[in-house]
């Protein structure tokens, strides 16, 4: 049984209260709470660049991963007043209610959401000015999924078909990272003449065209349509990902699966292993390997930052 007791540190001059410590998140893995923050704590070098200025949406799972979840994008009851937060309407033209959200500006907020049992970071393709402004998405992002029975595996030969495309089209050089989950994640930084607006929907109706092209090339292993029925052994390209109401998860950021695998930042050779290989493994990282990689390689996502 996990222990109730609190302890308090101080992180970047703020004191913080954190709690249950040795309470299992991860049962299968064995990871506790106090390891989630540990995580977090040592790849926050590499990971705050990714989240910097990116109102926040977090999955939280206070009894662990075989526990409920739920997502939040309004601001925590009991938020320390230190945290930074932005009022947002939920997307352009929306007539629903503000939300306030978190923003992650340093390694006090990251350990305070920890603590909270957040342990999936998702955020958009776009920033908060210092004024809480939103500013035009400068990142395009492509979400590969593979329907069933296709794994990561064929989301990897996409991903080397799409990485091409963007290329050609666009001379841009994407970057790949593993989802954490089954897929794999392409991202781009866009030049400024490619940023558009924030409300205007430039960036996801060229994010549509690209994958619906590439879908055309591909049409035995590639799907762009959000239909269910037409996935089974391929890959959809999920451009929607591109719209500003929708968020993504971040570099580095855990997930709530048996294992706590992390979305990790990937090199083309290593998604060109997978493909050739057919090996899934290959891009599957747990927190030990990921602090690891960044030991040795730095961030593979630096360029984005």
């Amino acid at each position: 049984m996990a222990s109730s007791a609190r302890t308090r540190v101080e992180v970047d001059g703020r004191e913080l209260s954190l709690s249950n410590l040795d309470k299992v998140l991860y049962p299968e893995a064995g990871f506790t709470k106090g390891d989630v923050i540990r995580y977090y704590v040592d790849v926050a070098p590499a990971l705050l660049p990714h989240v910097a200025g990116r109102p926040l949406t977090v999955r939280r799972l206070p009894d662990g991963v075989d526990g409920p979840s739920f997502y939040e994008k309004h601001l925590p009851r009991g938020t320390p007043e230190w945290v930074r937060r932005v009022t947002l309407a939920p997307s352009p033209r929306s007539t629903s209610a503000e939300i306030e959200f978190v923003v992650i500006d340093g390694l006090a907020t990251l350990v305070w959401l920890a603590n909270l049992a957040a342990l999936e970071l998702h955020v958009p393709m776009w920033r908060v000015d210092a004024r809480g402004r939103p500013t035009p998405p400068d990142l395009l992002v492509f979400d590969l999924d593979p329907g069933d029975p296709a794994t990561v595996v064929e989301c990897a030969q996409v991903a080397v078909e799409l990485a091409r495309l963007l290329a050609d089209e666009h001379g841009l050089t994407a970057l790949p990272k593993s989802s954490g989950s089954k897929g794999l994640q392409l991202y781009v930084r866009l030049p400024k003449k490619l940023r558009g607006t924030w409300d205007n929907g430039a960036t996801a109706a060229e994010a549509r065209r690209l994958a619906t092209l590439c879908a055309r090339r591909r049409p035995e292993l590639v799907v762009a349509n959000m239909r269910k029925d037409q996935r089974v052994g391929r890959v959809l390209i999920d451009w929607s990902q591109n719209n500003v109401a929708k968020t993504t998860v971040a570099p580095y950021s855990l997930r709530a699966r048996a294992q706590p695998t992390v979305s990790t930042p990937v090199t083309w050779d290593e998604v060109a292993s997978c493909a050739e290989g057919r090996d899934p493994a290959v891009l599957a990282f747990l927190p030990d390997q990921v602090r690891q990689r960044i030991d040795g390689a730095g961030d593979l996502f630096a360029p984005l930052g």
